[in-house]
């Protein structure tokens, strides 16, 4: 089944109109985090002072029998440029079933700029957007393209700073953005460690509680840090290092070897998996589903999680349908991760990107057997990009 198009189009939704009243504003809106950029001062306060101002990009991919699906990744303006200008021309007549040649062929294609960072996220949209054409065209969901589905419902942990919220939707288990980093120094520390404290205080000893660094620390850090939490009994650290720091995955590893240490978020392609799993240096995987190269890679990166013994846990996996389907059918994935952007009050379903997504209830999610990715966008919404 040949491709006949693929564009980059904008999904206008149609207007919510839901009444809830916020409690409070959302801890996204309000909490500072620690993050690379925390050293200095004019952007410390919040992320939004610093981070892209790009917004997502849907692609939508036709086949040749009328059968479309749509892709959706980050950075829109850049990765629309990618997908435009050069992958787009060297796919469109390829076979639209042949996804693992097509994630090959676009691997490659994006060598002479390199395939991590921007060139992943464009290359995730169409590769997604051709698992969602192809399972339509079945008339199956994705997730049965795939193996599964291995259970009825999956377990999901909420992520975010508003606990008492999440408890009170019926999460068990919790993970928390680090607001200080090594720029605040003992006081800094001293914060982390009554911040975590307090947040086991609120789900009690029965719950699962993690810490997420976003590339914020240092390995002098963390290890002090990890120390000075073992009492809260952390499920795992997430995301203490650059990316790129490699030598300070091994020496972090080194330093830690009773605590679960998780990244994956900001690692592209499979091949840093491959050598985090080779190095032994992390518990969990955790690639972006919509940045790290799309389900194809995921797929790849589970199989290298599988040969050692290891677990994937997307990263946000549950906030939208590329990451439930992936996760429903995945031996290796035991959670899903469900970023709760929402202010304490308003239900979860109110504060859902695409409409007819599923959420979780009571920390647990199901899916049902739409084909595709489910996804529910009428092909009225769309618009060029």
């Amino acid at each position: 089944m040949k491709i006949k198009s693929i564009e980059c189009v904008r999904v206008q939704f149609p207007k919510k109109n839901f009444t809830s009243k916020p409690r409070k504003q959302s801890w996204a809106e309000t909490d500072e985090v620690a993050n690379p950029m925390s050293r200095f001062p004019s952007v410390k306060a919040h992320r939004s002072l610093w981070l892209p101002k790009w917004d997502s990009v849907w692609c939508k991919v036709t086949l040749e029998n009328g059968v479309w699906g749509l892709g959706m990744t980050d950075h829109g303006a850049v990765a629309a440029t990618i997908i435009r200008d050069h992958l787009a021309p060297n796919l469109v007549g390829q076979d639209g079933f042949a996804i693992e040649m097509i994630s090959d062929m676009m691997f490659r294609l994006t060598k002479p700029f390199g395939t991590v960072g921007l060139a992943s996220y464009a290359i995730s949209a169409i590769d997604l957007a051709l698992w969602d054409a192809k399972a339509k065209s079945m008339g199956v969901p994705v997730y049965s393209l795939i193996g599964g589905p291995k259970a009825e419902k999956i377990f999901c942990y909420a992520t975010g700073n508003d606990v008492e919220w999440y408890k009170e939707l019926g999460f068990k288990a919790f993970k928390l953005a680090c607001p200080y980093g090594p720029a605040d120094g003992l006081d800094g520390l001293k914060k982390n460690v009554d911040f975590v404290e307090r947040a086991r205080s609120i789900i009690g000893d029965d719950a699962e509680l993690m810490l997420d660094c976003w590339m914020a620390l240092d390995v002098e850090y963390t290890v002090r840090l990890a120390e000075q939490l073992r009492h809260c009994r952390l499920r795992w650290m997430e995301e203490c290092l650059l990316s790129e720091d490699l030598l300070g995955h091994i020496s972090l590893r080194k330093a830690l070897p009773w605590q679960t240490l998780t990244t994956g978020e900001h690692w592209y392609t499979h091949f840093p998996f491959q050598w985090a799993v080779s190095n032994d240096v992390v518990d969990i995987l955790q690639p972006d589903i919509n940045w790290v190269g799309g389900l194809t890679t995921c797929l790849k990166i589970a199989a290298i999680a599988e040969s050692a013994g290891k677990k994937v846990m997307l990263h946000a996996g549950g906030r939208n349908p590329y990451g439930q389907h992936f996760s429903h059918a995945v031996s290796c994935v035991p959670w899903l991760e469900y970023f709760v952007r929402g202010a304490p009050g308003v239900p979860l379903e109110e504060t859902i990107d695409v409409p007819e997504q599923k959420i979780p209830k009571d920390g647990w999610m199901e899916l049902d057997d739409r084909p595709g990715f489910g996804l529910g966008i009428q092909e009225s919404w769309l618009a060029p990009y």
